[in-house]
């Protein structure tokens, strides 16, 4: 299979699909739009699923299996958003806190676009091991630490306590953690019990919130115009850069080729649930037509149409 039919397999995906039509929904000013509860009902389901199966995964992987690509996953989580917060400062001339704010979304993960991604080097015949959403959940939280801290001053301390508990206790760690835990605990035997609810209608839930995400994100893109070139840019450059280091993390840690591709796309996506809610609350100065625009409108869905091929021809490369 070349790239050309990697990238079309993509473009003509239900996933990718559900997105662009969602998005024509905003544009066409139609009446469709999701219930509130419906959208947390799918956001829940999701983030159960994965830890679930993540979790029975890594109750039969061996320890050697996990450690490297849990660290690579952690020192990504580091990395990345000290690079951003340079750049954003010396060269993109944003204040320290905006800079502070977009690094730290940078920096975490989106777990929608993990759940593509899994999907899409399924499709392509290169699944990713079994145990990747254990790397997602220990990638979601130090980028957003750092973030916080390179904005710290004596005045923030109490709000930034605030903002940490708000990531370990909000809705994505707290299900991912405590799917893994479950699914660990329950094993492969106890994940089969509940799979043909997790497991067989998991991707038409996932075309169903990417629907709803396509509308947010169009509606987002209205916005594009005011955040400036420099940070239209930088959503669009920087995921390919950090995509292409997470490859090569992946491949050093020993994970598969579509394991290397995930661990890519972990490393360029860009937070837009847990990350916005803790800097809501530690750095309320921060704008966030800067840190929501670029997130959501511009690089996840660059990730989701252009990205995702990009990341697993990175990894076709490097795997030889």
């Amino acid at each position: 299979m070349d790239v050309t039919e990697i990238i079309r397999l993509n473009l003509l995906s239900p996933m990718t699909l559900s997105f662009v039509l969602g998005a024509v929904a905003t544009f066409v000013r139609s009446d469709l739009k999701f219930p509130e509860p419906v959208y947390t009902a799918l956001s829940i389901y999701l983030l159960l699923a994965i830890g679930l199966k993540g979790g029975a995964a890594l109750a039969v992987a061996p320890l050697a299996d996990v450690t490297a690509p849990m660290l690579a996953g952690v020192a990504l989580g580091v990395a990345i958003p000290l690079w951003a917060y340079a750049a954003l400062r010396r060269i993109g001339r944003f204040s320290s806190v905006d800079a502070a704010a977009l690094a730290a979304h940078y920096g975490s993960v989106s777990a929608v676009t993990f759940i593509a991604a899994l999907a899409y080097v399924q499709s392509l015949g290169h699944p990713a091991e079994g145990f990747m959403p254990a790397v997602l959940a220990v990638m979601e939280v130090p980028a957003i630490i750092i973030g916080l801290m390179l904005a710290r001053d004596g005045r923030q301390g109490g709000a930034w306590r605030s903002a940490l508990r708000e990531i370990l206790v909000g809705r994505s760690i707290l299900l991912l953690a405590g799917g893994l835990v479950i699914g660990y605990l329950a094993g492969p035997r106890g994940y089969k019990t509940v799979a043909p609810f997790f497991a067989d209608p998991f991707q038409g839930a996932l075309c169903l919130f990417l629907l709803d995400l396509g509308m947010v994100a169009a509606q987002r893109i209205r916005d594009a115009r005011q955040v400036g070139a420099f940070l239209i840019a930088f959503a669009i450059v920087a995921p390919p850069i950090n995509g292409a280091a997470g490859v090569v993390a992946g491949w050093a840690a020993g994970l598969s080729l579509g394991g290397a591709a995930v661990l890519g796309t972990l490393a360029a996506s860009a937070s837009y649930i847990a990350a916005p809610a803790a800097v809501r609350l530690a750095l309320p100065a921060a704008n966030p037509g800067y840190y929501l625009t670029a997130s959501l409108a511009i690089t996840f869905p660059f990730n989701l149409v252009i990205g995702l091929p990009l990341y697993v021809a990175m990894a076709r490369l490097l795997y030889g």
